[in-house]
């Protein structure tokens, strides 16, 4: 165990040190260096599960042998491992998958430093999902922010630069908010590491002293993550950001970075402000409110777009509204749902925008859903990963989407006030994921152009490990979904104890 416990701190600078490490390599061999990182991580993430289920509880690792107050910790329980397998696994697939797109992409003098930024996305997750210390969280969701900007506009064709400045105004809206609330939190209290976070801010809420800044703090933290993470009404920056870049970009950005800052809010929500605190301040309410309006407006602007990648963003759109309703319904049951669809959208969205990319070749380079008639005939495997994903998340049994609305209506039916909205919420929103979802697979199935059948005979292996992985990944977490949800659980219970 105690060598397992140096291994999220050594996987970060691992993490740094590759992404200086490929700005002097050639594009071929960084992008092998980020894919061996990738690797690389999920393994010690497995070795660190290991080592929390042997120890029994969390294991704090203190930096520098300065205890709190004072120091820097990196916390390992068993959704800090659990994720960091997760993220780690998905970024390798997502580069796996679009190995061929990437060569097409980007120049060869430039594609270097798009892996310098995806090693950076990486360390930036590893350190939200490990960090004791909010202040530390914060510098790397800048370098979060500026990595995502690198790999948005890396591949030059004009709009890129327009979706990066519109991506940056909003990332940056939401740091400064997220900002402020720490340097307000940090006012009242005098910490910043999450334990001692959560004794301070408990005391105060007892006490009464300080409830207005208190509060002001958790409706800032809140806000600024979930303008980051794209929840409604702060999702318009997305159709252009997932649209325009490259599908790998596209596939991350939707995939892991958002999911990133919601776990970071969910890890200060539970270990530092406490559930008692952050759930008697009313901010869920907000959230509760604001994730039905992303599910019901994210569906509406997909059902708008003639274009399969803006649609696919404003589904994101919606899919994070799942996470956020999950989360304002309730700290036990409505947030298991909510990291349920974490992993359910994690899994999924980056298969659909791999496999969209793959079809839209077989259009001839054209995303215009009139152009991609019969393209699931000519790329089988690509017709068949993007369906299974369109049925994920409209939420067919058997599909890890199923299992993640299944547990948001139970967690809803457990809240009297929050039961009928939460349920027709859902209802309408799986209508609605239906309608453009099953338009979509139709219009794949159609007997199409001469164009797309021709196409059909180029062979993508990479493409095809990666969407075959991403397919069995989404089947077995929604066939075998209940020690998924069990390790959720008590994963839950150990984020509660701060010790």
């Amino acid at each position: 165990m105690s060598f397992a416990v140096n291994l999220p701190l050594f996987c970060i600078v691992a993490s740094l040190v590759c992404s200086v490490v490929s700005s002097v390599l050639d594009g071929k061999h960084a992008r092998w260096l980020s894919m061996w990182l990738s690797f690389a991580v999920a393994v010690s993430s497995l070795l660190v599960l290991g080592a929390v289920r042997e120890n029994g509880e969390p294991i704090t690792y203190i930096m520098g042998h300065f205890p709190h107050p004072w120091g820097n910790e990196i916390r390992m329980g068993l959704l800090e491992g659990f994720f960091s397998l997760v993220f780690s696994t998905v970024l390798f697939l997502c580069m796996k998958g679009a190995k061929i797109k990437l060569s097409q992409d980007l120049e060869p003098s430039k594609s270097q430093f798009y892996f310098v930024m995806t090693d950076l996305i990486q360390a930036s997750l590893l350190v939200l999902v490990y960090t004791n210390d909010i202040f530390t969280g914060y510098v790397f969701i800048e370098i979060c922010t500026l990595a995502s900007c690198g790999i948005l506009m890396i591949r030059q064709i004009g709009r890129t630069t327009l979706a990066s400045v519109r991506y940056m105004i909003f990332s940056l809206i939401g740091s400064g908010l997220f900002l402020l609330g720490v340097t307000i939190l940090y006012n009242i209290t005098g910490h910043l590491l999450l334990p001692s976070l959560h004794e301070a801010a408990g005391a105060l809420w007892q006490t009464g002293q300080y409830r207005i800044p208190l509060t002001s703090s958790i409706c800032l933290i809140t806000v600024g993550l979930a303008i980051k993470s794209g929840l409604f009404p702060f999702h318009y920056w997305m159709p252009d950001t997932y649209g325009c870049a490259t599908p790998c970009s596209s596939a991350i950005l939707s995939g892991l970075v958002s999911k990133g800052y919601i776990f970071f809010l969910l890890k200060v929500i539970f270990s530092g402000f406490g559930t008692e605190v952050f759930y008697g301040s009313g901010v869920q309410n907000v959230l509760f409110v604001f994730g039905i309006c992303g599910m019901i407006f994210g569906s509406i602007g997909a059902i708008r777009e003639n274009d399969i990648f803006r649609m696919l963003a404003n589904s994101s759109a919606a899919q994070i509204g799942y996470v956020y309703l999950g989360i304002g319904i309730s700290p036990e049951a409505g947030v298991i749902g909510a990291l349920f669809h974490i992993l359910t959208h994690a899994v999924t969205k980056p298969v659909l925008f791999l496999s969209a990319s793959r079809l839209s070749d077989a259009a001839g380079g054209s995303k215009r859903f009139k152009d991609l008639q019969g393209c699931g005939y000519a790329f089988p495997l690509a017709g068949f990963a993007f369906s299974l994903g369109a049925l994920s998340m409209i939420g067919i049994p058997m599909t890890m989407g199923f299992m993640s609305k299944y547990l948001l209506a139970v967690a809803g039916l457990e809240v009297s006030t929050k039961a009928v909205p939460t349920l027709l919420a859902l209802a309408l929103s799986t209508i609605l994921n239906t309608f453009y979802f099953a338009r979509t697979i139709i219009r794949l199935y159609t007997p199409g152009t001469p164009l797309a059948r021709v196409t059909a005979r180029k062979a993508q292996a990479p493409f095809g490990l990666s969407a075959i992985c991403f397919s069995l990944l989404n089947l077995a977490a929604g066939i075998f979904a209940s020690p998924l949800i069990g390790l959720l659980r008590q994963g839950l219970e150990y984020f509660g104890k701060v010790g």
